[in-house]
């Protein structure tokens, strides 16, 4: 069954002819009262390939969007941390080689160790992961921020893990001040992507160590993965993924949970059976009253963004909540979404209108107990 939300407001955060800005769940989204934070990448559209209709000739950087009224307006803003090895952010499979940033990289000159430890419990300190590209001898970094985005600190090193490549989307659970688990894709043994692991740090993200994969190598993918420490002190997170079943392609977010700080997982009943063409990530967030509001965007017909929210400790999940479908293709989603103060959610994702239209940065304000009537 489906239901639509009834109170909700859908805004434009970025929107500019002729440019192609996307994939904020690459990146981050973080809130401190009404003030709001957005990153995502922006380059420039061109003809449709495939999924894409991007310029693969000119470089993908890093953008911000900063909103001062709780996601009503927004102002756009350069990302201003060093970007090791040439402009192309968390993009190299989206440009020709001549503006991908892996090959100009010296990960032990270019990305030294953090030397201030991080406290995982301060707002006002938030990290942000990057990568080069998603397959074998992809290098992954982040990023430390103390003034609400205003300045980046880094690039800093995470390392490879022992693994043929590490592709890093920001996916940080805080265990106490300076312990944190960081959820990041290695590269398959068949040098392609990718599969889930997590790397803890115990010393403020000065070290890290490989502390275990989340499920089994797949046949397809599973990646871009959303986590959150659950009440109790279990440890929930959900994975893209894609592969076969029954000679088809199909794409869903699986489910898994750690009672053991992330040492030892069980994969449970996937939480969506259907995210559409190619897949899409999700976003686990925390609701005011407990419980748990999961966001994924939808790249079948209709495409669109949609939701499910579940018990608080993540074993039920309700009907499928439709928050658009007026997308005009399957190019569309990467969602980040943050809980307001006011108990209201922001779900920032990049949208289309039709194959010959501009890709844009949107957002949704919602109520997420504000559900009307099943359609």
């Amino acid at each position: 069954m489906q239901k639509v939300l009834r109170k909700m407001e859908h805004v434009e955060i970025y929107h500019r002819e002729g440019e192609y800005p996307a994939w904020p769940a690459n990146y981050g989204l973080w809130a401190w009262g009404n003030e709001i934070v957005a990153i995502f990448s922006l380059g420039f559209k061109g003809a449709q390939e495939g999924l894409h209709a991007r310029d693969m000739n000119r470089p993908f950087i890093g953008q911000q969007a900063r909103s001062l009224d709780g996601g009503r307006t927004w102002v756009a803003e350069p990302f201003n941390g060093a970007i090791p090895g040439g402009t192309t952010l968390s993009g190299d499979e989206h440009v020709i080689p001549a503006l991908q940033c892996q090959p100009n990289i010296d990960p032990d000159s270019d990305l030294p160790p953090l030397d201030t430890p991080l406290d995982f419990t301060d707002p006002e300190t938030i990290v942000m992961c990057a990568r080069t590209g998603l397959v074998e001898g992809a290098i992954s970094w982040f990023y430390v921020s103390r003034d609400r985005a205003h300045s980046w600190s880094g690039p800093f090193r995470l390392g490879d893990f022992g693994q043929k490549g590490i592709s890093a989307r920001t996916d940080i659970v805080p265990l106490s001040k300076h312990e944190a688990l960081f959820f990041l894709t290695a590269v398959k043994a068949n040098g392609q992507e990718g599969r889930v692991f997590c790397a803890q740090t115990a010393d403020g993200g000065r070290t890290f160590a490989l502390r275990s994969f989340v499920g089994e190598e797949p046949d397809g993918f599973a990646i871009m993965p959303a986590s959150l420490l659950l009440a109790n002190g279990e440890i929930l997170t959900m994975v893209r993924c894609s592969g076969p079943l029954d000679g088809k392609r199909r794409a869903w977010i699986a489910q898994y949970r750690s009672s053991d700080k992330g040492l030892t997982w069980q994969q449970e009943e996937d939480a969506v059976a259907n995210t559409g063409y190619g897949g899409n990530p999700p976003t686990l967030n925390r609701l005011a009253d407990g419980r748990l509001l999961l966001v994924y965007g939808y790249r079948d017909a209709p495409f669109g963004i949609r939701a499910r929210i579940g018990d608080p400790l993540g074993h039920t999940w309700g009907d499928e909540l439709i928050l658009r479908q007026d997308g005009g293709m399957s190019d569309l989603g990467y969602p980040r979404t943050v809980i307001l103060e006011n108990g209201s959610a922001l779900t920032v994702y990049y949208f289309n209108h039709g194959a010959d239209t501009d890709r844009y940065i949107a957002g949704t304000l919602f109520e997420p107990m504000a559900v009307s009537t099943s359609v």
